[in-house]
C-alpha cells in the first residue's frame, strides 16, 4: 500500500510483523492478560519503567525535540502516570459487568452488559508528545485486557530507541511488544488483522491507516488534527487571553495537536491583543527566545522548511526570525494573512500565530463553519451570552473557554475529534472502554416459559403483547 509516513531512522523489529502478531494473539487465546491481577501489574510496571527512568525520558525528550525539562515531565511523564494510577484506581470497576434492565416481555430473566477485551490492538503514536501518545492508549488497551503493539514514532529516534530498551525489561514481552522502525515496518504492521488499530497523527496519514484497516474490517479510531480556532471577543480580558493563547500556541513550540491555529479577534481590540501577545514572549523567552531554555526546537529539518515556507504567507509582527541549524523559528504573529494561502488550507503545527481582525461574533461563527470541524475551539469572552452563543453554532471535538488546551488534561472529559479531525474518544475511562467490547447477554429461567409469543397467534394474544410491548 502507498504510505505517507516520515521515513525511517530506527532498527527494523527482531521479529517479522507477521510472527508478532501471532504470538500476540496466541497469548491472548491462552487467557493470559483476561486476570486483573495481570492487568494491575503491567500497568504498574509502566508507572515504574517512567518513573525509575524520568532523567533518561527527558534527556530523550530534549534530544528530540528540545523539550523543556518541565515540559517533557508534565506532558509526557506526570500527565502517564496520572492517567495510569486512575486507570489502577479503577480497573476493577471499570471492568465490572453491569446489569440492566430487562423488558416485561423477557421475563422471567435478567439482562447484563460484560465489558470484553478486543483482542491484539495496533496502537501507532506520533513524534511531538512520543511517551504520552503511545503509552496512554497502550495502557487503557492493557487496562481493557488486550495485548498490544505500541509503534513509536521514528522521527523521535531518542524516545523510540529509549522504548526499545525498556519495555523488554519492565513489559511482559509475551503480550506487550514495541515495534520500532519507519515506513516499512508501520506498512507491514497495517498489513496485519488487529482486533483494533488506534493511530494518532496528521488527517492525511489517518486516511492511509483507515483505508489499511478496512480491508480486515478492523474498527479505528483516529486521534487527528486540524486547525484549531481561537475567538478573541471584545468582551475578553486580553492580558489574560494573550498569555493562555501563547502558553497553548508555544508550548513544544507549536507541535501540539490542539493548539491554536489562529485567531479570530473582534477588530476593535485586534491591535491591542497583538500588544499583548509581543508583552507575553517577552515575558515567557525573553528578548530572544533562542536563549530561552524554556523554547523548544522543530522536530526535523524537513518540518523546518515546510514552516518556514509557510511564514511567507503573512507579515510577522511578532517573531519572524529563524535558523535553520538548530531548527529554530521564534514564537510568531502573522498578519496580513490570505485566507485562501497555504497556511489556512492545513495545520500549521508549529510557532505561527496567523491573527484575523473580525466584525463580530458572526463572522467569526460563519469562519469556522466553512472549515471542517476543529479537534479544538477555543473562545475567549467575559460576556456568558457570546460563549452560549458560539456553543450553540459550532462544532469541535472539544471546548475550552477562557483557556487553550487545558480541555484534555481533564481525565472526565473524553479527548477525540469531528469529522476530518477524528473519529473515537479516550482519555480516563473512554482508554479502556474503546478496547472493549460491551457483550449484551440475556439469561433466562426456565421454571415459566408464557406460550404467548409462541404460534399459533390470535387476537388475544396481540392484544396481551400491545400491553406488554
Amino acid at each position: 500500500m502507498t504510505s505517507v509516513l516520515d521515513p525511517a531512522s530506527s532498527a527494523a523489529p527482531a521479529a517479522s510483523p507477521a510472527d508478532t502478531v501471532a504470538a500476540l494473539r496466541a497469548t491472548f487465546e491462552r487467557g493470559v492478560t483476561r486476570p486483573l491481577a495481570w492487568r494491575r501489574s503491567q500497568l504498574e510496571r509502566m508507572v515504574a519503567m517512567l518513573e525509575e527512568h524520568e532523567d533518561e525520558w527527558l534527556a530523550a525528550l530534549a534530544a528530540d525535540l528540545g523539550k523543556p525539562r518541565m515540559e517533557g515531565y508534565v506532558a509526557d511523564i506526570a500527565f502517564v502516570t496520572g492517567e495510569i494510577r486512575l486507570m489502577l484506581k479503577n480497573l476493577r470497576k471499570w471492568n465490572r459487568t453491569e446489569r440492566v434492565r430487562t423488558p416485561l416481555v423477557n421475563r422471567p430473566g435478567s439482562s447484563r452488559r460484560i465489558p470484553e477485551p478486543l483482542g491484539t490492538v495496533l496502537v501507532i503514536a506520533p513524534w511531538n508528545y512520543p511517551v504520552q501518545l503511545l503509552l496512554v492508549p497502550a495502557a487503557g488497551a492493557v487496562a481493557a485486557g488486550n495485548t498490544v503493539v505500541m509503534k513509536p514514532s521514528e522521527v523521535t529516534a531518542a524516545t523510540s530507541d529509549l522504548f526499545v530498551r525498556l519495555a523488554p525489561a519492565y513489559l511482559d514481552q509475551d503480550a506487550i511488544r514495541v515495534v520500532p522502525g519507519g515506513v516499512p515496518e508501520t506498512t507491514a504492521l497495517l498489513e496485519q488483522r488487529f482486533n483494533h488499530v488506534f493511530f494518532t497523527g496528521s488527517t492525511a496519514v489517518g486516511r492511509v491507516v483507515m483505508a489499511a484497516a478496512a480491508k480486515h474490517l478492523t474498527p479505528v479510531t483516529l486521534e487527528l488534527g486540524g486547525k484549531s480556532p481561537v475567538i478573541v471577543d471584545r468582551s475578553a480580558n486580553l492580558k489574560v487571553a494573550a498569555q493562555r493563547i501563547a502558553w497553548g500556541k508555544w508550548l513544544n513550540a507549536g507541535q501540539t495537536c490542539v493548539a491554536p491555529d489562529y485567531v479570530l479577534v473582534d477588530r476593535a481590540v485586534e491591535q491591542q491583543l497583538i500588544d499583548e501577545l509581543r508583552r507575553t514572549v517577552a515575558s515567557f523567552y525573553g528578548s530572544d527566545p533562542k536563549t530561552s531554555a524554556d523554547y523548544g526546537r522543530i522536530v526535523s529539518s524537513r518540518h523546518f522548511d515546510r514552516l518556514v515556507a509557510l511564514m511567507r504567507d503573512g507579515t510577522p509582527v511578532v517573531g519572524g526570525e529563524s535558523d535553520a541549524q538548530s531548527r529554530y523559528i521564534a514564537p510568531t504573529v502573522l498578519t496580513g494573512v490570505d485566507p485562501g494561502s497555504r497556511i489556512m488550507s492545513e495545520e500549521i503545527f508549529g510557532p505561527l500565530l496567523p491573527v484575523f481582525g473580525i466584525d463580530g461574533i458572526d463572522e467569526a461563527v460563519a469562519t469556522i463553519r466553512s472549515r471542517p470541524h476543529p479537534l479544538a475551539l477555543y473562545v475567549f469572552a467575559e460576556d456568558g451570552r457570546v460563549v452560549d452563543d458560539v456553543l450553540a453554532r459550532t462544532t469541535a471535538g472539544g471546548v475550552t473557554v477562557n483557556g487553550t488546551v487545558l480541555h484534555l488534561t481533564n481525565p472526565h472529559l473524553p479527548l477525540g475529534g469531528v469529522g476530518d479531525s477524528g473519529m473515537g474518544y479516550y482519555h480516563g475511562k473512554e482508554s479502556v472502554r474503546v478496547f472493549q467490547h460491551l457483550k449484551p447477554v440475556l439469561r433466562r429461567g426456565t421454571r415459566l416459559d408464557p406460550p404467548i409469543v409462541y404460534p399459533p397467534y390470535s387476537e388475544r394474544k396481540m392484544k396481551l403483547l400491545r400491553k406488554a410491548l
